[in-house]
């Protein structure tokens, strides 16, 4: 596999209001190789989404990259663009599912129009070859009687199929990168898991990269290639997703999977992990997870940067030096 997409110490920061900056996200690096899924996942409030709006420098204001993070697509340096040169990345190279459909779709353009829209901004086509694409993509994502729902407003449609929709517009430029945040948030489980093959058979298809947001380790599981855990703005263990599954060694990662109902195996009282994460602004100092944690220990004082557990699996703690984290 080649190379498609890599990020190096992706910092983002916001004025904290008393002439200070807080880092929601910071220091995070990861990579995404052709035809993979990578699954960034973490509690709520962990950075997620933000590193997902950088990738195409959608960070709202007063918010902004720092100087020193890299985000390169092939040989594009994309925090470098500007203007149109910006706008061509966006949805012609990366792709995104926006989290929740209803406030992403505009309400008063019809579904097939949204569609187009992307289609004709990137590629030199008529208004008739736009709709024709745009009803191949409806049928592409599995909405029923696609051609009259070209037609449609969101607020007729399902919430499962509003997701399709929002699917059809991100795949509209043919991109090499899709990014998925959260996209089976408020779906019920059966719509959950038709939206999830979707996905899946449209890798398959297509050949992209997927990064896959989601707080969910249950859509993980067999879906993705790797995962990159994220707390408090930093990734704190990452592995290729069979091994993470068999042998999490974060102490936050064995937290998440002990917090998690099992359906096979005996039965098991539930471990939730104590507290929250906490705001940019009361990060504690040191490890960041260490108020929390456990395991922690008088070297939990001193922030512990990414150390190897194995090949290919790497995890923030320092417990990784003396393999003391598994079980």
């Amino acid at each position: 596999m080649s190379r498609v997409l890599e990020v190096e110490n992706l910092r983002i920061s916001f004025p904290d209001g008393q002439g200070g900056r807080l880092y929601p996200v910071d220091g995070v690096s990861f990579s995404l190789e052709r035809g993979e899924t990578l699954a960034l996942v973490g509690e709520s409030g962990c950075g997620k989404s933000l590193t997902s709006l950088a990738l195409l420098q959608l960070i709202p204001p007063p918010g902004r990259i720092e100087s020193g993070s890299t985000v390169r697509l092939g040989d594009i340096d994309v925090l470098g663009l500007r203007g149109e040169r910006l706008r061509q990345i966006r949805g012609r190279r990366i792709g995104m599912i926006f989290q929740d459909p209803m406030t992403s779709l505009n309400p008063v353009f019809k579904v097939g129009d949204q569609i187009a829209e992307g289609i004709r901004a990137h590629f030199d086509v008529s208004r008739a070859e736009a709709r024709s694409r745009s009803f191949n993509l409806l049928q592409e994502v599995g909405i029923p009687d696609a051609r009259s729902r070209l037609d449609a407003y969101p607020h007729q449609l399902s919430g499962g199929m509003r997701q399709r929709v929002m699917i059809a517009i991100a795949l509209a430029a043919e991109p090499e990168i899709l990014v998925a945040d959260e996209p089976t948030t408020a779906l019920d489980v059966t719509v959950q898991a038709q939206i999830l093959e979707v996905l899946d058979r449209l890798r398959a298809t297509r050949g992209m990269a997927v990064l896959l947001i989601t707080h969910d380790l249950g859509i993980v599981a067999g879906r993705a290639d790797r995962v990159a855990v994220m707390y408090a703005g930093q990734i704190v263990e990452e592995a290729p997703t069979a091994r993470l599954f068999a042998r999490p060694s974060h102490p936050y990662t064995q937290g998440l999977f002990a917090s998690v109902p099992r359906l096979t195996g005996p039965v098991q009282r539930l471990t939730p992990i104590g507290g929250s994460v906490p705001p940019p602004s009361a990060w504690p100092a040191g490890c960041r997870f260490r108020p929390r944690c456990p395991k922690a220990f008088e070297k939990s004082e001193l922030a512990p940067p990414l150390l190897p557990v194995e090949p290919d699996h790497r995890m923030r703690c320092w417990l990784a030096e003396t393999g003391g984290a598994r079980g």
